[in-house]
């Protein structure tokens, strides 16, 4: 069966100015590497819808929801923190980041796909039920999450997050929370500086040093993740999927390859294969070098 691809030109209005490394390029380089490999011919895309208020509301805080709107320019940037600002076109870019997770949550129970990649911006896993941050403004994989516990019933989703910050959004709204299981791998101490306390059952981090290579990133996702994750047998795998920690990524300090990043897709794969009738709905988050976020986004496919 297929893989789904969701997306939206709209998500490259969204410009917090040229400067910024959360930049509109990352969309085009990995369409240009979908094309130029051939991937593209095989997905079935989609074009991304906007996220409803009622799943927005199932995340966040309702006077969050309405600050972020408020806030929302008719010109110029209006800075929401001191990384995280909003042009004019940035709120319906967010809406359409949100809606693509939702709607890949609704293809894949659906059938009508397999597994499903959200190539969208803004990115969402540092939002938490209250507050922006991180270059996001709403939690995608959470709204993602939400759609298949409350309209598609399933009572135990996994959501995994390589990227090389802390899923601190993530683990704020879903802390726990009994259906879902939360793994995080990151660099610490590192921004946004949370994951390396106690936290409640379902929730799995892995605190990595700087400098980290694929060999120790493998060994602490099979010392921690895997267990974890086969004990909870999910009927869902999400995946936060930030390509931040490659090597060529100055933005952090680990030393992550395009073949660390296949690994752990088919260590995903394998898992949804055996528990999820392989229902895979992964969405986009780091990763600022253009060359290699294309290059590990299509090995990812």
């Amino acid at each position: 069966m297929a893989i789904g691809y969701i997306s939206h030109h709209d998500c490259q209005l969204h410009d917090m100015g040229h400067h910024h490394p959360e930049q509109p390029a990352r969309l085009s380089a990995i369409n240009d590497r979908l094309i130029a490999s051939g991937l593209e011919m095989i997905l079935h895309q989609f074009d991304s819808v906007p996220v409803t208020r009622a799943q927005l509301e199932a995340v966040h805080d309702l006077a969050y929801i309405d600050s972020i709107y408020a806030a929302a320019p008719s010109e110029g940037l209006v800075w929401i923190d001191g990384d995280t600002a909003m042009n004019p076109h940035t709120l319906r870019a967010a809406e359409l980041a949100a809606g693509a997770v939702a709607l890949g949550v609704d293809l894949v129970m659906q059938g009508r796909v397999r597994q499903v990649f959200c190539a969208v911006r803004t990115p969402g896993h540092h939002p938490e039920r209250h507050r922006a941050m991180g270059f996001c403004l709403f939690n995608n994989v959470a709204v993602g999450a939400y759609q298949a516990l409350l309209q598609h019933d399933l009572e135990r989703v996994a959501i995994v997050d390589f990227d090389v910050h802390h899923g601190n959004g993530t683990e704020d709204i879903f802390s726990g929370d009994s259906r879902v299981l939360f793994c995080s791998t990151f660099q610490h101490p590192f921004y946004p500086g949370t994951g390396a306390g106690e936290t409640t059952a379902n929730i799995v981090n892995c605190p990595l040093p700087a400098m980290t290579e694929g060999a120790d990133f493998k060994a602490a996702i099979r010392a921690h993740w895997l267990p974890a994750l086969e004990a909870f047998s999910p009927q869902l795998l999400m995946v936060s999927a930030g390509f931040d920690g490659h090597i060529e990524d100055d933005m952090a300090d680990m030393r992550l390859r395009e073949p660390d990043y296949e690994w752990i897709t088919l260590e995903i794969c394998d898992l949804a294969d055996r528990h999820a009738d392989g229902r895979i709905v992964s969405t986009l988050e780091g990763g600022y070098n253009l060359s290699q976020l294309a290059r590990s986004v299509a090995v990812h496919i």
